[in-house]
């Protein structure tokens, strides 16, 4: 069968399967963002007859962000945050991730669709939004020690975790590249949005990121809360049909943390099986999404 569809044009190849991938797209759309149609086509639509936003099309981070493998990026950012103990603590005493994990995604997908493709006012409203949130993530970590959420070197430590894990599944799993230069060109161009937040001042280069993470390794502890949310990340309560390609994901995020991280929060590989069986097939599954998402029915109205 496969073998037949490869030899018909490729606009018959794409009347048959569209009906299937459409239906596919709107389950993973479901999935990620929830019930809410994505926001990028309106965004954008409004952000042409505005200010640009915080990037703008012609940013290497309009390039980075519009590749399925962020996904992976997205779990590997969230597996180091948990090293960071007081970064934890609020996580484990105020998240919902638990109860909600697919809202948490969902309003997560929404921040970051609205920073990178709104207009300043929208990213400037996003941003707002979530410091008015971390506002009441305040409390005392089981070490003793106060956290808030709020706290510029935390919101650092979350920033360059993100950054750090965007750019590195970008460069491992893209279906671009970039060059040293437009690398250090993306870390530059979030630099802004950690401003927003108030934070210390962040990396804008590819060298800074790194020696910011050397810098922190004294910081990071792994705590039991830390192993406890490592394992939820890695196996949540998803639809049954959707678990193999999250796997997938998942073990990508896991292959690209460093391997004392890997370590200490007890998600070891062995040896090849990250360049001989997960790099394959991660490579194969954001290639597939993307094709899935190229029939996302963007046009209809939002049910």
């Amino acid at each position: 069968m496969l073998d037949a569809l490869q030899r018909l044009p490729g606009t018959v190849v794409d009347g048959i399967t569209r009906p299937a991938r459409r239906e596919l797209a709107l389950e993973v759309t479901r999935i990620v963002v929830g019930d809410e149609r994505p926001t990028r086509a309106r965004l954008e639509d409004r952000m042409a007859a505005a200010d640009g936003g915080l990037f703008g099309p012609d940013s290497v981070t309009w390039q980075v962000h519009g590749d399925h493998c962020l996904l992976a990026g997205g779990v590997r950012a969230l597996l180091l945050q948990t090293m960071h103990p007081l970064a934890m603590a609020g996580v484990a005493e105020h998240s919902t991730y638990r109860e909600d994990p697919l809202g948490r995604l969902a309003r997560t997908a929404a921040y970051l669709g609205t920073v990178v493709y709104g207009t300043v006012d929208d990213a400037r409203a996003a941003v707002a939004a979530v410091r008015a949130v971390h506002e009441r993530v305040v409390g005392i970590a089981p070490d003793g020690r106060p956290y808030a959420a709020n706290d510029p070197h935390l919101l650092t430590w979350v920033h360059h975790t993100l950054v750090d894990s965007m750019l590195r599944a970008y460069r491992r799993y893209g279906n671009g590249q970039l060059t040293d230069a437009e690398a250090d060109r993306y870390v530059a161009e979030w630099a802004v949005v950690c401003d927003l937040f108030g934070a210390e001042p962040a990396a804008t280069s590819v060298d800074e990121l790194r020696h910011y993470f050397r810098v922190m390794r004294s910081e990071l502890m792994p705590t039991p809360e830390a192993r406890a949310a490592a394992r939820f990340l890695l196996a949540p309560p998803l639809p049954l049909h959707a678990r193999p390609a999250y796997g997938v994901i998942a073990a990508a995020a896991v292959g690209m943390l460093p391997r004392r991280v890997r370590r200490e929060l007890w998600l070891p590989l062995l040896p090849l099986v990250d360049p001989l069986v997960v790099r394959p097939a991660a490579t194969v599954a954001f290639r597939s999404l993307d094709w899935v998402m190229d029939a996302y029915p963007w046009a209809e109205p939002a049910a």
